[in-house]
């Protein structure tokens, strides 16, 4: 028998931090579980790539980040950007809002969806209808602004998860510091959500650590510390991330072996979380070949297990057949390839899994 799945490693999770910041705006329905009071204004960036793990390690190079606290936080599972950014923009786990990979089957379409490079042939709001927290703080009165570079104003993954309010281009630090005292000076009660995404793709390329990944790190510092000094009075920064990161110096092949394709239909997500869609019937077959196979390397989990994990929160009937019937979650520095997304299996930094690099958050919070 498999060992049970770990619980959340965090006090909170990313999916409590804008119905944090709602109920702290006075938005009524939510509950400020972060204690950010009752400012006017709150500021959240969200940096792509930035473990809790990885911050502790690589302190010193980041004195803005490492003078701020917060409780212990916990991305999603899988640990990867479109599921945290779907919990972080909607409030709700990924059994709610449907977005449950970095690629994964979606049956009423009878296609697979690569959220970061969205089908047209899916329209966002019908994979994920559910209002936005940016929405509901829009909808409350807020002054709602995202800022963030351009490319994103009209992708799918926004118009699906994080629609709602406006959108200020900004491409470099100095711009999102200048969104967020355009918003903040307006006089209305605000909510402005910066992005940064170059921690990411610089892990992605050239792993944690690197020195390209270092000073990277020293330019995401300098975005927070900007930011604090532009807040004004009666203001509170939340800064957290999407997911953690790992190098990945292991690599497996998984469809190129007729011990890991024999009973298999579909492959889909991605190097550290591989859904697996098998034929009908042959779960239990292919669930104990590929664990023969992976022996520690990798978790084989079926779906109802999961579910049952509540691990990815109470799972919609209409979301539960997007997932793989079997999940594999990658162990230590493995990544489990693919020819279906050759670019992405030959990435030195990957996430997905739930390792605690992969999976703890940073939470932050300052309050002026």
């Amino acid at each position: 028998m498999s060992q049970p799945l770990p619980t959340s490693p965090g006090e909170v999770s990313l999916a409590d931090v804008l119905p944090s910041v709602a109920s702290a705006l006075g938005v009524r329905g939510h509950t400020d579980v972060l204690d950010l009071g009752q400012p006017q204004h709150v500021v959240c960036a969200l940096i792509d790539g930035l473990g809790a793990q990885q911050l502790q390690r690589y302190a010193h190079l980041a004195p803005a980040l490492a003078s701020l606290s917060g409780p212990r936080a916990a991305t999603m599972v899988p640990s990867t950007t479109p599921v945290a950014l779907g919990s972080f923009g909607t409030g709700t786990m990924p059994g709610t809002h449907g977005l449950v990979g970095a690629s994964f089957w979606v049956p009423e379409f009878d296609d697979v969806l690569i959220p970061l490079h969205w089908s047209h042939d899916m329209p966002p709001m019908a994979v994920q209808p559910e209002p936005t927290m940016l929405e509901r703080m829009a909808g409350a009165g807020i002054l709602v602004s995202t800022i963030a570079p351009d490319a994103y104003r009209n992708s799918g993954l926004t118009r699906a998860v994080l629609r709602g309010g406006g959108y200020e281009a900004a491409e470099d630090v100095m711009q999102r510091i200048a969104g967020v005292l355009y918003a903040t000076a307006q006089g209305a009660a605000s909510f402005s959500y910066v992005y940064w995404a170059e921690l990411d793709r610089v892990g992605h390329e050239f792993g944690v650590g690197s020195s390209r990944w270092r000073q990277a790190l020293i330019r995401v510092d300098s975005l927070i510390e900007g930011l604090m000094n532009a807040l004004p009075r009666d203001s509170a920064l939340v800064v957290t991330a999407d997911h953690g990161m790992v190098n990945c110096e292991t690599r497996i092949a998984v469809d190129a072996e007729s011990r890991f394709t024999d009973g298999v239909r579909l492959l889909a997500g991605e190097p550290r979380a591989r859904h697996v869609y098998v034929e009908a019937g042959q779960a239990d077959q292919v669930a104990r070949r590929w664990a023969e196979a992976l022996g520690g390397q990798a978790r084989v989990v079926h779906r109802d297990e999961l579910i049952a994990s509540a691990l990815m929160g109470e799972v919609l009937e209409e979301v539960a057949d997007r997932i793989g019937d079997l999940v594999v979650l990658a162990t230590g520095d493995v990544a489990l390839t693919s020819s279906n997304d050759v670019r992405v299996s030959a990435l030195l930094g990957q996430h997905g899994a739930i390792t605690m690099d992969e999976w703890e958050i940073p939470c932050l919070v300052a309050r002026v």
